[in-house]
């Protein structure tokens, strides 16, 4: 999977962040708080994430609404596979991965190995 150009990501994380539909003209007027962008620009992002995969849009009036159709943490899992790919040696890799990460990252990886495996409470 390829990683999220920074307009692209941009869009994603107000998505993602307000939980709810949003039109172009709503991200576009919030991402122009920050920096200047078109409208037609972020409209055009937008209907490339929705053939991505990456959007749904339902029409509401003239106007599509745009809702992720995949989570942030799902997106996340998905560049870390990509990472663990690009090693020959993947346990080695899990290993430093691993050895970054803090006490309370590595508890919440025995949580979701344990989930995973159907331990969880044991």
């Amino acid at each position: 999977m390829r990683r999220l150009g920074d307009l692209e990501a941009e869009i994603m994380d107000r998505l993602w962040t307000w939980r709810r539909p949003a039109s172009v003209r709503e991200i576009c007027d919030d991402i122009n708080t920050t920096r200047p962008v078109a409208y037609t620009t972020v409209m055009t992002v937008a209907g490339i994430l929705h053939s991505k995969g990456w959007l749904l849009r339902t029409k509401e009036g003239r106007a599509w609404l745009y809702t992720p159709e995949r989570s942030r943490e799902a997106y996340a899992a998905a560049l870390m596979e990509d990472g663990l790919g690009v090693s020959k040696d993947r346990p080695t890799a899990l290993l430093h991965f691993v050895e970054g990460m803090s006490e309370e990252e590595i508890t919440a990886l025995r949580q979701a190995l344990d989930s995973a495996r159907g331990d969880a409470g044991t």
